[in-house]
């Protein structure tokens, strides 16, 4: 480890222990101990976690980064209130504290989980989920919690989201750590976001009680947290299972949640404040846009597999398909047909490829067409095709017949007519009615009799009915 990256991992717990000796030493607030000194810590903080191996998600590094920063302004600005008459814009301060909670969620799921690229649906799970439980906590609480506090109705929703926010961090890392083997990184991460929580959680308390002092002793347990959060990421961690399925759990509840809140404001106008009312409304709107998200994403991936299951040429199933419904048919009655195209080969030579992929697309049609909605036509590679259909062996030989005849009469292309004729060897699987034949076996027995049909001449059907 550089000796660079070794001072900025210990700085910031150094600055801590300086703090905390400063603090039991002298109980009044002064600017260099509580502005600068204090608010040093988590900008520290930060740095060790930008600059934590790169064994670590560098998604995760950058956003606990960001959060521990986007926090430390906060309390930078609130400090600065606390000694200045030129007072900071209140909002930016709210601001800077609410958006430690979302990128403290994603960088928590991606250093507790396996990597993965970053995707739009994960980047607004995480908005659903924070925004969902977290207002939706804070909105039931906002009616109880006006009585024990003084100040406007927003000041107090604001004062109880935080502790909200704490609640999801904490259920979503308790979970996901349950999910995982346990690590010294998600320990670490854990024990931190519970010192981060138990501090706000006795911040609301005693503003609710005796009142809160600035530059108490307890404040140094936010600064502890984020200490702990960014000095996990230099040990490695070993979870090895995704969260996809917790997630949707926690983005379906937090949708549901919110529009519970929703209907009942309905019913029972001016229950909730507006302002309370936005998150839960924010939330269903990207519930909805996650959906879509999801929905093209599932569509995209599905035209994705079958491209990959399917011949460019002809549209048909390729080989890959094939042996996967093969193996499908070892299990029950049915046949498997190798067709070779008689002929084809001289015309491709002589006419060029452009010609042959023609003739293979014509081709492929009319094997369709003949055999039948309920048969399975791929194209195998070259000018070889393969059948597989269920029932009796009378039924495939009432198949072959029909492809054979597919190719009695020429095809006409875009600049000549053709005539090619094929070979077809047929196997027939018993299923479970007798001893089971893999599709290895099916696959040399139709081969052998596609072969002997087309030695015994152009055009005519062979059939392997051995066992």
């Amino acid at each position: 480890m550089p000796r660079t990256y070794s001072i900025a991992r210990f700085a910031a717990p150094a600055l801590l222990v300086i703090h905390l000796g400063i603090r039991l030493i002298s109980t009044t607030p002064n600017p260099l101990a509580d502005l600068f000194l204090f608010n040093l810590i988590g900008f520290s903080a930060a740095a060790t976690a930008a600059l934590a191996p790169l064994f670590n998600d560098r998604y995760a590094r950058y956003a606990i980064a960001s959060g521990i920063a986007l926090w430390t302004i906060g309390s930078t600005f609130s400090s600065w209130d606390s000694f200045n008459s030129f007072q900071v814009w209140s909002p930016a301060i709210d601001i800077c504290y609410s958006l430690f909670y979302p990128t403290a969620l994603f960088g928590m799921i991606r250093v507790l989980t396996t990597k993965r690229r970053v995707t739009p649906v994960e980047l607004l799970d995480i908005a659903i989920i924070t925004l969902g439980l977290s207002s939706v906590i804070a909105s039931i609480a906002l009616k109880p919690a006006l009585i024990q506090f003084d100040g406007s109705a927003f000041s107090v929703f604001l004062s109880i989201i935080y502790p909200a926010g704490d609640v999801m961090l904490l259920a979503m890392g308790g979970a996901i750590i349950f999910m995982n083997r346990a690590s010294v990184r998600g320990n670490i991460f854990l024990v931190g976001i519970i010192a981060f929580a138990t501090t706000d959680f006795y911040f609301l308390w005693i503003s609710a009680t005796s009142g809160y002092v600035f530059g108490s002793i307890s404040d140094d347990g936010w600064m502890l947290g984020l200490v702990l959060m960014s000095q996990s990421l230099w040990f490695r961690g070993r979870e090895s299972k995704s969260i996809e399925r917790l997630n949707s759990v926690a983005t379906t509840l937090s949708l549901i949640l919110s529009s519970t809140i929703l209907a009942f404001a309905a019913l029972r106008p001016g229950y909730f404040p507006r302002f309370a009312l936005i998150p839960a409304f924010a939330t269903v709107t990207f519930s909805f846009i996650r959906m879509a998200i999801a929905l093209h994403d599932a569509r995209a991936s599905f035209a994705e597999r079958e491209l990959a299951r399917t011949d460019e040429l002809t549209g048909l199933p390729n080989r890959r398909r094939f042996l996967a419904e093969l193996e499908i048919l070892t299990q029950r009655p049915g046949s498997l047909l190798l067709l070779d195209l008689n002929g084809f080969k001289s015309i491709n030579d002589n006419y060029g490829h452009a010609v042959g992929d023609q003739l293979l697309q014509s081709i492929a049609i009319r094997f369709t067409r003949a055999a039948g909605e309920s048969t399975m036509v791929a194209r195998l590679g070259g000018d070889e095709f393969g059948l597989i259909t269920f029932g009796t062996e009378s039924h495939a030989a009432e198949i072959a017949q029909a492809l054979h005849a597919a190719l009695s009469y020429p095809i006409s292309l875009a600049s000549l007519v053709v005539d090619v004729g094929v070979s077809i060897g047929h196997a027939l699987s018993a299923g479970s009615a007798v001893a089971p034949v893999s599709k290895e076996d099916l696959l040399r027995r139709a081969d052998s009799a596609m072969y002997e049909a087309k030695r015994s001449g152009r055009g005519t059907v062979q059939w392997a009915l051995s066992y």
